[in-house]
């Protein structure tokens, strides 16, 4: 149960987030690939002004996003350069050039993986008389996005570089399928993958054009691809962390930076209690054991959840009163992040203001 002082100044349930561990884990970021320089953090996980900033004054100067309201957050928070890691389909070209076109000191850039694709926006941004800046988007076995790099993904970046309306940047590769708990399994496997990305950029600088930069991975391959001064890391979870990657990733020093505030609502029967951490408070893709953990509570057991009630099992459920606050960590943050609207920060032991999780909309102004 939590006695923090603060506690009975938050209603329930509230995301808090402790910016002195924030900003620890940024240095960290820092410290495991060498320098700022490189690193390009997804800001998909915190969707905040307040967590850009740290990061900005951190010397990181490059950033991923997935949605055209995480870019404009970013173009409004100054950053240099800001990678849109989700082909345009529909309007989100239009907006894309809006924001290039709001946000001039910002250059932005977006990935393709089909030749259809990226005629289509070359064509369009040519039609407006703008240049677009191009990453293309690698399968490296995730099989969600992205094309095989071989022969057809060296034939797309042709065509890019013949284009008059784009400028080919670079290759980016997720693979964020590689989650195996041993570092070195994990390792293994990500390597493996990654040679096909080394071989093409070796052909493409064989073949006249620049060695591109290759952006690469996520969370769990951060501290492999952290080894390689060749490519730009992509971490996104590790400024907040969370239980998920603490229990895959035990190699990477990260510490969870944000807790779920939840109270008892209810002690419906003997060895149960409810708190009022449903659905919409914590993210319940996973099984039912696997949304929030509570690591000074080892005994308890979820039983059920709904849109807005966790009922637990407890063999110490005559122990606790309605009204008890408690702390847990959420197994995935970043889809917890984007239930709420803001996060209230705690520093010293006190309440230091609220982060305004900004891009949880699909839109900010454009």
């Amino acid at each position: 149960m939590s006695t923090a002082p603060w506690s009975d100044q938050i209603d329930s349930p509230s995301l808090i987030v402790y910016p002195k561990i924030v900003r620890a884990n940024i240095e960290e970021m820092v410290r495991m690939a060498g320098s700022a320089e490189r690193l390009r953090p997804h800001i998909k996980t915190h969707k905040t002004a307040e967590g850009i900033q740290l990061m900005q004054q951190a010397g990181i100067d490059k950033f991923k996003c997935a949605t055209i309201a995480e870019a404009e957050l970013l173009g409004m928070q100054g950053a240099r350069d800001v990678l849109l890691a989700h082909q345009p389909v529909g309007l989100k070209a239009k907006r894309l050039l809006e924001l290039k076109r709001e946000f001039p000191s910002t250059t932005f850039s977006t990935i393709v993986d089909n030749a259809a694709s990226a005629i289509a926006l070359g064509n369009y941004v040519q039609e407006q008389q703008e240049q677009l800046h191009l990453f293309i988007d690698l399968n490296v076995g995730m099989n969600r996005t992205g094309i095989h790099p071989g022969d057809e993904a060296f034939e797309l970046i042709q065509l890019i570089v013949g284009h008059p309306a784009l400028v080919f940047c670079g290759l980016h590769a997720y693979d964020g399928q590689h989650r195996h708990p041993n570092p070195l399994e994990r390792e293994k496997a990500c390597d493996a993958g990654f040679a096909s990305v080394l071989a093409l950029r070796k052909k493409l600088v064989e073949h006249g054009i620049p060695e591109p930069i290759i952006v690469a991975g996520g969370s769990p391959t951060f501290s492999i691809h952290a080894k390689h001064p060749d490519r730009e890391c992509s971490p996104g979870t590790n400024i907040f962390w969370d239980h998920g990657y603490h229990l895959i990733c035990s190699e990477q020093s990260f510490t969870p930076a944000v807790h779920i505030l939840t109270r008892i609502i209810s002690k419906p029967a003997p060895g149960r209690i409810c708190l009022d951490l449903g659905h919409k408070a914590v993210a319940a893709e996973n099984e039912l054991a696997k949304r929030i953990h509570f690591p000074d509570h080892p005994d308890w057991v979820a039983v059920g959840q709904s849109e807005e009630h966790l009922v637990i099992e407890t063999p110490n459920a005559d122990a606790y009163s309605v009204g008890d606050v408690f702390l847990g960590i959420p197994y995935h943050v970043c889809p917890t992040i984007a239930l709420h609207e803001s996060l209230t920060a705690i520093e010293d032991d006190r309440i230091t203001g609220a982060w305004k999780v900004v891009a949880r909309k699909r839109a900010i102004s454009i």
